[in-house]
């Protein structure tokens, strides 16, 4: 009898073993199967493109290339909290007001207004901005293609925040971008500027996706942290430090995020691109200021990841830092990229600046900015 259950149970363990095996086969297909279709997507163009010979060679003789990898100034983890909890939160702890109730607040681009007026700016949602100033047109981290990711029908635009189409930007003299980010550095939006843009201003090796998507050698200026560009007369820029990193695909910090000290004939200006607070505001500040204009930005932060993107406090103590007169705070009311509400990050920083009387200026998506007259008062468009 003994010898029957024994059978019995060799039966069921091998039953129960090839059941396993079935699962584990099937689980191993269907990431074969997922590999393969990232593997294969990965193939197309708007992934960009490693950094390779004399670029390459270029990047490696960078203080900031260490290890394979460009490196921050300090030390910078990605995650702060254990992946279990930042995961946890970033799932189950969006805020129910993420998005808006119906369109965004904004209103059309009046470009012939934009352009009749010198010094003038005009904000496009998170950190895209068109400027015109002393005659020449500058356009920062264009992302004008109704999404801020490479997966179809993800990271969209809210309704309402798309107000200037692509092809009604006109001759650019100098397109800034900051890092290689997709909420930063959009494909689509490229390919459209290319024959429409003199030069390009990026940090080492992003200009290999550049010439990838179709931009010419002669358009790209690449730079490391701390080295001057002479654009024209009276026009300068220096490529700074930001606390931040980069990647378009499984390869990550191979590409420098940057932020820009922009000096025009009557303006100087503080580009910031993405970056958590560090020690560079201060350092720059000492160096470059006192600023017009900081534009830096606010918004898409976690405690999980505090230190790769500021919190509204610190975006006007980095103010504070760069000696800045006007603070334009970027990088909101646009995407959902964090958990916290789409108005909360304006309307903590407008608190701040209150508190620490800094001035602050914070438009409508599409409103013309005139700079020789700002509002330095927060405007509360966001509660209306």
């Amino acid at each position: 009898m003994s010898s029957y259950f024994c059978i019995k149970e060799k039966g069921m363990y091998k039953h129960k073993k090839k059941r396993i095996f079935k699962v584990f086969t099937r689980i191993g297909l269907v990431f074969a199967v997922l590999i393969s279709i990232i593997a294969l997507s990965m193939i197309h163009p708007q992934f960009g493109k490693r950094p390779s010979g004399k670029r390459l060679e270029k990047i490696k003789q960078s203080v900031q290339y260490r290890g394979g990898k460009f490196q921050n100034i300090n030390d910078t983890p990605q995650i702060t909290q254990k992946i279990s909890v930042a995961l946890y939160d970033y799932l189950f702890g969006k805020s129910k007001e993420s998005t808006p109730q119906g369109n965004i607040p904004s209103v059309s681009v009046d470009m012939l207004h934009l352009l009749e007026n010198n010094n003038s700016l005009v904000w496009l949602g998170h950190s895209s901005y068109l400027m015109h100033l002393d005659g020449k047109n500058i356009l920062v981290d264009p992302v004008l293609s109704g999404s801020a990711s490479p997966i179809p029908g993800s990271v969209k635009a809210f309704e309402g925040s798309d107000v200037l189409a692509i092809e009604s930007l006109p001759y650019i003299d100098y397109l800034f971008i900051s890092h290689d980010h997709y909420d930063h550095m959009d494909y689509h939006t490229l390919k459209v500027l290319q024959h429409q843009v003199g030069k390009v201003i990026v940090g080492l090796g992003v200009g290999a996706h550049l010439e990838h998507w179709g931009y010419r050698e002669d358009q790209i200026i690449e730079r490391d942290w701390w080295e001057t560009v002479e654009l024209d007369t009276g026009f300068s820029v220096e490529i700074t430090p930001a606390r931040h990193f980069s990647g378009r695909s499984l390869w990550t910090a191979n590409t420098l995020w940057v932020s820009f000290v922009l000096q025009t004939p009557s303006l100087k200006l503080y580009l910031g691109g993405d970056s958590g607070y560090d020690t560079h505001f201060k350092e720059i500040g000492d160096k470059y200021g006192s600023f017009d204009l900081a534009i830096l930005e606010n918004g898409q932060y976690d405690m999980s990841w505090k230190y790769i993107h500021m919190m509204p406090e610190e975006v006007v103590r980095a103010t504070k830092d760069l000696n800045a007169k006007v603070l334009f705070p970027v990088h909101s009311s646009k995407f959902v990229l964090a958990n916290h509400s789409w108005y909360e990050p304006l309307d903590r920083v407008s608190k701040e600046a209150i508190k620490e009387k800094q001035d602050i200026v914070t438009p409508l998506i599409g409103e013309i900015v005139t700079l020789d007259n700002l509002n330095r008062s927060p405007t509360y468009w966001w509660k209306q």
